[in-house]
Order: C-alpha cells, then structure tokens, then sequence
C-alpha cells in the first residue's frame, strides 16, 4: 500500500488521562534520574504483585525479556524450543539470537494457541523450553501445557506479550509458566510506546536477567549516582527501560482494570452484531477464562477474507492480518528447509483471520460504522 489512508477508524488508540501526563512532567522537570529513576522499581512491584510473582524485571520491549530469558535458561546451540507458528516473529527469532533451533510445533482451533497434544509428541532430549503465546490476549491451554512441561522436566516460558490481565481459570496469564514475558509495545493493552518485562518466582533467574539487562554490571547503588569504579561481572546488553517509560506504565496500571472492562465490552458489542453473519466466528475465550481482546480477531471463510479486508480499507478502516505462518516466511523456509503441509491448522487459520479495529473509548459511530461496513460486504456478495 502506497499512498498514506486517513483512516476513519485506526486498528487501536491508546488510552490515556492527565495522570500519565502529569508524571511524565514531573520526571522532566526534577532534571535528573530520566533512566534510572525510582519508577522502574515502582513498576516492576506493581506488575508483580498485580500478578502475585516474587520478581519482575522490566526491560526495553518484549523482544528482550523472551532474549534475556532464553539466556538466564542456558539455552544455546543444540537445543530446541517448542514454539508456534503462529505468533509475532520475535518469539521465534529470540530462539536463533542464542543458536538454538525452533521446533514448531501446530495450534488448536480453539484459542490459536499450542496444541499440548502435539506439544507433547515434540518433546524430545533436545527440547529446553515450551513458548506458547497467548493469542491477542485470549489465554491458550495454558494449565495443560503446563502440566507437560512439568511432567516432562521441560522450562515453561510463557509468552504473555499480548495478555496482560487475562485469566486462564482463577490464574492470571503471565503468573502459570516457570518465567513469563510481557510487552509494552504501542497495541498493548497497557502500553509505555515501548518496553517488556519478565516475571518469575526464581531468584536465580531474576539474578542472572538484571545482569544481562545492564552491561553484566552489578549496581549496589545508582549507576549515575555511583562514583565509584563499576563491578562487570559477566558480558550483558543494554535492555533498560526508561524512568519515563516506567512511569507511563505505573499510570496506566493504575487503570488496567477500567481499560480492560472497556474493551471487554466493545468485543461483547461488536461480536453480538457480527455473530449474525454466518460466515464470521467472532472471538471468545474457554469456559472459565478471561479475554482481555488486545486484538479483535475474526475467523473468516477465506474465499471471503482477502475481499473483506479490501473493502475495509476503502472504507478507510484499518484491519491486518495477524499472523502469517513463520515457518513459511522466505527466511525460515529457506534456513530449515520447510515446506508447505507442516502445520496444517496454522496454515488454514491464517488464511482465515482478520484482526479489526477495537480499542476502550471506541465511540458508537465508529463501532457501528465498522458493523455497517461488514454487512454491508456481505449484501454486496450474496
């Protein structure tokens, strides 16, 4: 797509209220401490206790805390890691950045998230690690993955970058694998423009992140305080959040709740309407758990997706496919010799989705437009 669209309905906006405004402010204006401020620390316990975890580290995006934990786990050449296909590539990416080997291994129709049947046919001597995401914040079979892991003495690294707030039963996403990882990323439900963070109840593997989060530096005291010489105790990275990030995220978890409640009850609008379309499977979560819709992801007869998006578009509203298979990318294809036929369910489904606009203050008009707008389509095929 060339030319920049005016969209009369953007895919997401972020909420937000004076308060994020005024602590940002208040940063600036104190002239100092704008990257190690005592907001990261303020933070990460909110996010921990919001959680019920003992430790928390925030990081620069999601993409390094899966990096950091891939690390902090000593997973490195020989290994392999189960993951999906059907995820943001970084969750498959971080496997190659410490040289071990994506096992991809298919979904379920139900939430798009790991198979744990076909997870459990995977796991092998090589295997070091199960991924499963969370799709658009719609928990997967997260318990029975669990289970397996456990059962198989396998690392859980539950990739919960879109799901913070989701329930899996009376468990929160994020709070069930050995270590979690979080995005902050502008789409998020809660969102600093950029910025992740891990949680786990090891203090070895919180230990080992914090080092590798900052230069390998061990820092008893502010870095930018500390006069003294540093202590570098092992090779580390530059995977800081910001002290203005972090305060983003302390204002915005003040209002999780409320800008969960806001989307939960724009999906329950949208998908009453939309349901009535035979064509359309609108999204829902298990019996017993809780979506929090970081995305709104229709399934779609694909004779009919391709054209819908299309038409959306000319009516100036932003809707995306979320996710083209990974393994089908020309690089993955390429490296590890895949074919087309691996993974049957993901190959179908990502021919079947389409993520549409949703966000908390969706006002009627635009959520009615976009309803009108579809069936509308719809008339015009039939």
């Amino acid at each position: 797509m060339n030319k920049e669209i005016k969209w009369k309905i953007p895919l997401y906006k972020i909420f937000t209220d004076d308060e994020d405004l005024n602590l940002i402010t208040k940063i600036i204006k104190r002239g100092t401490n704008w990257a190690l401020g005592p907001e990261i620390e303020e933070f990460e316990n909110i996010i921990k206790n919001y959680l019920g975890m003992d430790y928390c580290l925030t990081l620069n995006s999601g993409t390094s805390a899966l990096h950091a934990s891939y690390l902090a786990y000593g997973i490195k050449q020989g290994d392999e890691v189960i993951v999906p296909s059907f995820t943001f590539i970084s969750t498959v990416n971080s496997t190659l950045f410490v040289n071990a080997k994506p096992d991809f291994v298919d979904i379920e129709e139900e939430t798009f998230g790991l198979d744990p049947n076909q997870v459990l046919k995977h796991i092998n001597p090589k295997t070091k690690a199960i991924v499963p995401v969370h799709f658009g914040g719609n928990p997967c079979k997260i318990l029975d993955l669990m289970n397996i892991a456990k059962e198989k003495k396998v690392t859980l690294i539950e990739d919960a970058a879109e799901s913070l707030g989701s329930s899996a039963g009376k468990q929160k996403t994020g709070s069930i694998g050995n270590t979690s990882i979080f995005s902050f990323c502008g789409n998020k439900v809660l969102t600093t423009g950029e910025g992740g963070a891990i949680v786990t109840n090891s203090k070895e593997i919180f230990e080992k992140i914090k080092l590798l989060r900052s230069h390998g530096r061990v820092d008893k005291i502010n870095y930018f305080s500390n006069p003294a010489e540093s202590e570098y105790n092992t090779i580390g990275f530059n995977w800081r959040m910001s002290a203005i990030t972090a305060s983003l995220g302390i204002t915005q978890m003040k209002k999780i709740d409320k800008i969960i409640k806001m989307r939960q009850e724009n999906a329950q609008y949208l998908s009453s309407r939309l349901s009535k379309i035979s064509h359309i499977q609108t999204p829902k979560p298990l019996p017993g758990n809780d979506h929090i819709y970081q995305m709104y992801t229709i399934r779609i007869d694909q004779k009919f997706r391709d054209n819908l998006h299309e038409f959306l578009t000319e009516k100036q509203i932003f809707s995306k496919v979320y996710f083209n298979p990974i393994h089908l990318t020309d690089f993955y294809k390429n490296k590890f010799g895949i074919e087309k036929g691996l993974l049957p369910v993901t190959e179908l489904i990502s021919k079947e989705v389409l993520t549409l606009p949703l966000y908390p203050n969706m006002t009627n008009e635009e959520k009615n437009y976009l309803i009108e707008s579809i069936f509308e389509f719809f008339e015009k095929i039939n």
